[in-house]
């Protein structure tokens, strides 16, 4: 009995396609360096044609690569993926920007995110064992976890990585950024420009580099504005933790006629809660938030923010890890984004 099933195409196929050997076929697909630019544009349009996919695992033979990469999210230890604050992380659209960011340099080339959780030092030290017998060929990584060692052990190891933000401590490892100073100085002249004179902030976590920045960057203008203190309380970067923060906030300086709030999901919760008490928003106290998020245009009324392009900062970590894989050589860079203001309605 004979099947049914077509026949795949093969390396010779596409070689008679394309009018070269199957030995230049199998260099332009296996992404080997030094082929003539045009002898690639016509093998990959052969390739296209004939509908030929490589055999990913003959592929990896040769090239020692799995074009697959690893997406890692390092937690807080003791944290499990079914319980309240991971669904608060997951949910958080700052992810899935990151992962849209990504999806645009590494799906053209074939590469596939895998993602991966850290959230206990054995997990993280376990992570890095299995990444060091090469089943992926490099890491991208996104810390939320206070004092994390990912970076640290992943550069003891040897494995091509990027870093989201800037790590705590200084490592000869690559990482993709923006100027947070700069971005909170923003909020700070946007709230005076307003004409507001007791302001205060909602911070992210005091132990996160981004969080001690964004204070120290507001703190710093307010000062140059002439507020030499300026209320804050902790937010966490959560919805709840923003609501918390704010009725806080106005227990203790109930004056307080604007408030530079650290990431837009805490300026969200911020916002709710200055609903509640009857608190109009920008006339009585006017909010600017951080990050541009969905959740800034989900907010009522509209939030002015201060832009993080997280989707270009994600792809260009996509594309410094990538020359990373390609050339192991290469060294380490870091790449700092600016930041920019977005006037809407609640500042």
């Amino acid at each position: 009995m004979t099947s049914s099933r077509p026949r795949l195409p093969t390396l010779e196929d596409v070689a008679r396609s394309a009018g070269v050997s199957r030995a230049t076929v199998s260099r332009v697909v296996n992404g080997t360096r030094n082929v003539d630019p045009e002898i690639q544009r016509v093998v990959q349009e052969a390739v296209q044609a004939t509908g030929y996919v490589p055999n990913r695992a003959a592929r990896s033979l040769v090239t020692r690569r799995t074009d697959a990469v690893a997406l890692v999210f390092s937690v807080p230890d003791h944290h499990t993926a079914d319980d309240p604050f991971m669904g608060r992380v997951f949910s958080d659209p700052f992810f899935g920007r990151i992962v849209g960011g990504l999806l645009t340099v590494l799906r053209p080339r074939g590469v596939h995110p895998v993602l991966m959780l850290a959230d206990s030092e054995e997990a993280r030290r376990s992570m890095v064992a299995g990444l060091r017998q090469e089943h992926i060929d490099g890491v991208v990584l996104v810390s939320i976890a206070p004092g994390d060692s990912l970076p640290f052990l992943l550069t003891e190891a040897g494995v091509p990585t990027v870093v989201f933000a800037r790590p705590t401590t200084p490592l000869p490892i690559s990482f993709v950024d923006i100027a947070q100073q700069a971005g909170a100085r923003l909020a700070a002249d946007r709230l005076v420009e307003r004409g507001c004179r007791r302001i205060a902030t909602i911070a992210g976590p005091y132990d996160s580099a981004a969080g001690r920045d964004r204070l120290t960057g507001f703190r710093d203008a307010m000062a140059e504005h002439g507020q030499p203190y300026v209320p804050s309380v902790e937010g966490g970067f959560t919805q709840e933790g923003g609501e918390r923060a704010m009725r806080q906030l106005l227990d203790q300086h109930p004056e307080t006629d604007g408030v530079f709030v650290a990431s837009d999901l805490m300026a969200q919760g911020a916002l709710l809660v200055l609903r509640d008490l009857g608190k109009r928003v920008p006339q009585d106290v006017a909010v600017v938030g951080f990050d541009d998020s969905s959740a800034a245009m989900a907010s009522r009324p509209l939030l002015t923010t201060v832009r993080q392009p997280v989707e270009d900062m994600a792809a260009e970590m996509a594309r410094l890890l990538m020359a990373q894989v390609d050339d192991p050589a290469q060294p380490t860079r870091s790449v700092i984004f600016k930041t920019t203001l977005v006037v809407r309605e609640s500042a």
